[in-house]
């Protein structure tokens, strides 16, 4: 047996739910493209979840399971106002996912019809309980869901109180689709490995979440915010990335192991990012963006990936940047109940082998000679 470092270009299981393809990302293969410029992000879940895009009716339905199991029980509530006010956004998020097993009375019930209702329930309460930390760190009440038809709307109401503008919706929920699924990425593997294990729904996304917290996986645009704040300004950028690239330093937000010739969801965020810019009467992240990423890629011929453009969307948003993980696991949860589902329902142990690298012909030696 020989090692692949990192598992890279290792095939592990079979998948019908999304694929990477000569640089082409496709959900139940329709091309990101046509989804982030046309579908909704409740089409997706839908498409994702059973294999195809949903009718009118079907759409409507599930618009209503989820705005229906959109609330947080109460004694989460009481659990989130006793966490730390500075507490990881991330850390939060894993321990009150893992506490919504507790007030489910389905949590062990492994049926497919039950599984499938837990998945809304888990896509529906995450945004809440993103939403609830949000103002219950800053002194603020949680606000419940006004029952709008998209989760980027009522997301954006419970986070401020306020009827979101349609431009700010519209953003949202294409940062939603565009972060949807991405193959057997670190977290959904991690998902889709403890869920082998025949454990329950809510344990998967855990995992998977604890999982995205790592900044090798779902940190970056966190990352590209603060360089962002760090340059300042338009007139910084050239020295800044000089100084970067002179020292050798990584810069966030560019180059993706399976995208060789760029991530086809960027161009999608960048459109948003000058739109939004362009609606609030504030381009400076945007222009800061444009030029950074004019010398990546013609310094290092990197292009920017989905972390990239997505951090200015989520700052003209208002988003606090500690949130912007938060919300790629919300968008990312429909992703990861579909593969939880898809393992459930074709399931194997997933247990690779290692190669033994440590000493041979070793003995014991008893402890008063050691």
């Amino acid at each position: 047996m020989t090692a692949t470092k990192g598992l890279e270009g290792i095939v592990a299981t079979t998948s019908s739910i999304s694929s990477i393809v000569d640089g082409v990302l496709t959900y139940r293969g329709i091309d990101i493209d046509e989804l982030a410029e046309h579908a909704t992000f409740e089409e997706v879940v839908y498409l994702l979840w059973f294999g195809k895009l949903p009718t009118k009716s079907e759409l409507n339905q599930l618009q209503q399971d989820l705005n229906a199991h959109s609330i947080i029980p109460d004694a989460l509530i009481e659990q989130l106002q006793m966490y730390p006010k500075d507490a990881n956004s991330m850390a939060v998020l894993r321990t009150a996912v893992s506490s919504l097993a507790l007030y489910d009375q389905e949590s062990g019930d492994m049926s497919t019809e039950s599984n499938v209702r837990k998945a809304i329930k888990l896509q529906a309460q995450i945004p809440t309980i993103i939403a609830a930390y949000a103002r219950i760190r800053n002194g603020e009440k949680p606000i419940a869901s006004k029952g709008y038809p998209s989760l980027a709307a009522n997301f954006l109401y419970m986070m401020t109180g306020e009827e979101p503008d349609p431009v700010a919706i519209k953003a949202l929920d294409k940062a939603l689709v565009l972060h949807a699924d991405h193959e057997l990425n670190a977290s959904t593997f991690a998902a889709r490995v403890t869920v082998a294990t025949l454990t329950d729904i809510y344990s998967g996304i855990t995992s998977a979440i604890g999982t995205l917290k790592g900044p090798l996986h779902g940190g970056a645009n966190e990352a590209v915010m603060a360089m962002l704040e760090e340059i300042d300004s338009i007139d910084n950028v050239e020295a800044y990335i000089n100084n970067k690239l002179s020292n050798k330093e990584k810069i966030m937000g560019f180059g993706h192991r399976v995208y060789k010739n760029g991530d086809p969801r960027a161009k999608h965020l960048q459109a948003m990012s000058h739109e939004l810019g362009v609606m609030k009467g504030n381009m400076k992240w945007y222009d800061m963006s444009i030029k950074i990423e004019a010398m990546i890629t013609g310094e290092k011929g990197l292009k920017p990936n989905v972390d990239f453009y997505s951090a200015s969307v989520y700052t003209a948003l208002g988003i606090p940047r500690d949130l912007f993980t938060p919300i790629f696991a919300f968008s990312r949860t429909s992703g990861w109940t579909a593969h939880i589902l898809e393992q459930y329902e074709n399931n194997r142990l997933i247990r690779p082998r290692a190669e033994y690298t440590g000493l041979s012909n070793q003995h014991y030696i008893s402890i008063e000679d050691r």
